[in-house]
């Protein structure tokens, strides 16, 4: 399986993310977070089937306004997104099963 990008430190802001068309997923995390390092396979498994689907790996943390305006309390959390409004959330999957599942949402 083909590593993982690191989480980018460059965030859009809110506007720009909710101005998005079509289906987004924000993954919120940071390179060092061990629960983040282990739902790397299955995150990577669930977005397989869905390549056209826009995915951005966020850095988060204290101080980090768009982690901040989704409410994101622990690591890794999806936010799934249609047109810039949130449809599915999931929070430290456990396997890619549970991240299917937010992808019926979109």
């Amino acid at each position: 399986m083909a590593t993982q990008p690191p989480y980018s430190p460059h965030a859009p802001s809110r506007a720009e993310v909710d101005a998005l068309p079509g289906a987004t997923v924000i993954e919120f995390g940071t390179d060092w977070c061990g629960f983040c390092q282990g739902a790397q396979a299955s995150i990577a498994k669930a977005l397989e089937p869905h390549a056209g689907i826009r995915h951005l790996k966020v850095e988060d943390g204290p101080g980090r306004p768009l982690g901040r305006s989704f409410k994101v309390k622990l690591w890794p959390t999806l936010v799934f997104m249609r047109d810039g409004a949130e449809v599915a959330r999931i929070v430290r999957p456990i396997n890619a099963a549970d991240i299917a599942e937010a992808f019926a949402s979109l």
